[in-house]
């Protein structure tokens, strides 16, 4: 049996979704990814077949389709077979417990799944303090492993609060992400210029003006000293 049929039929059994953006380590065992490695590469090789494209002889294509199913599920793909990074979390509890903002800012790099280009931009993860903390680092790690699967830039915004709120425990946050999209790029209108803004509130970013005003003020500072580097 193909290793994907194998992890479709668990999805199916347990009732789980499994669209383009959707994680499925769970119903994955050790040493799956590898074999879908390898049942992908001739796959690949067909559709390159089927595009006219001699890679038995062209030796720029010669191991494309194996380099191709390796990006996918290695890399382009991979925040859907691998689970979530592991973040620690530690007490806010302290004499001097922290209540402000934090604002993050998170380079992404995801992909379409309308027509699997590529999505490049940045995500600035605001939060106000609750009971635990985590480690800066862990907040891009978080944002990268949502952005590599296949997914809307919409879509990704609602995964980052939700997984930011799992590992924090906070209802109070906001994810803005700002990026450029190859589908609108390399083909269609081909605007070369545009830039897609996405913004999700929750808690008091949602309801208080000031907190809200406080995080887009931050985001335009950080803005200007990616800028200014």
């Amino acid at each position: 049996m193909e290793t994907s049929k194998k992890i479709k039929d668990k999805l199916k059994e347990a009732g789980k979704r499994f669209w383009a953006g959707d994680n499925i380590s769970d119903y994955m065992d050790d040493g799956d990814k590898q074999a879908l490695v390898d049942e992908l590469a001739p796959k690949f090789e067909a559709v390159l077949e089927g595009l006219v494209i001699d890679i038995e002889n062209d030796p720029n294509s010669h191991d494309t389709g194996r380099r191709l199913a390796k990006m996918y599920i290695n890399e382009l793909m991979a925040g859907r077979y691998e689970p979530m990074p592991n973040a620690t979390a530690f007490p806010n509890d302290s004499m001097d417990r922290y209540e402000g903002m934090l604002v993050v800012r998170s380079e992404l790099t995801s992909m379409c799944s309308h027509h699997h280009q590529i999505v490049r931009g940045v995500a600035y993860i605001g939060i106000i303090a609750s009971e635990k903390l985590i480690g800066l680092s862990k907040y891009t790690r978080i944002a990268q492993w949502c952005a590599m699967r296949g997914t809307l830039q919409e879509e990704l915004a609602n995964d980052i609060v939700r997984e930011i709120q799992k590992a924090t425990g906070t209802e109070n946050l906001g994810v803005y992400i700002q990026a450029t999209h190859g589908c609108v790029e390399n083909r269609g209108v081909k605007a070369h210029s545009s830039l897609t803004q996405t913004t999700v509130l929750k808690g008091s970013f949602k309801e208080d003006p000031g907190t809200k005003k406080e995080f887009m003020d931050n985001i335009k500072l950080q803005q200007q000293f990616a800028c200014d580097k």
